[in-house]
């Protein structure tokens, strides 16, 4: 039981949200994805998602260790646009909102 409760405490995530597709990005990181893109989409976090409304979740990525992740976010952040509007359609190529599928 520890192991396993140990586990879901070490799981961070890289998230992108958009407007759109090919909209305004946003980049985060988070130990709970679920909660996070709840709090985008329901506008309960005051700043540029909520005044641009971007709340699609279209990529993500995990890590076991926060220092991993904090890193891909710092370099997806860096990167150009049409580097990460690719880098999103690699796995999500029609833009989909991911965020349904995670909740089930």
């Amino acid at each position: 039981m520890v192991g396993i409760l140990q586990s879901m405490r070490n799981q961070y995530y890289v998230y992108i949200l958009a407007s759109q597709k090919y909209g305004t990005l946003y980049i985060g990181v988070t130990n709970n994805l679920i909660k996070r893109v709840y709090e985008h989409k329901m506008h309960k976090i005051k700043g540029f998602t909520s005044t641009y409304n971007v709340t699609k979740l279209v990529y993500y990525e995990e890590y076991s260790d926060v220092n991993d992740a904090i890193s891909s976010e710092k370099r997806l952040k860096a990167w150009h646009r049409d580097w990460k509007n690719n880098q999103i359609e690699i796995l999500n190529p029609d833009w989909n909102d991911l965020y349904p599928k995670l909740c089930r």
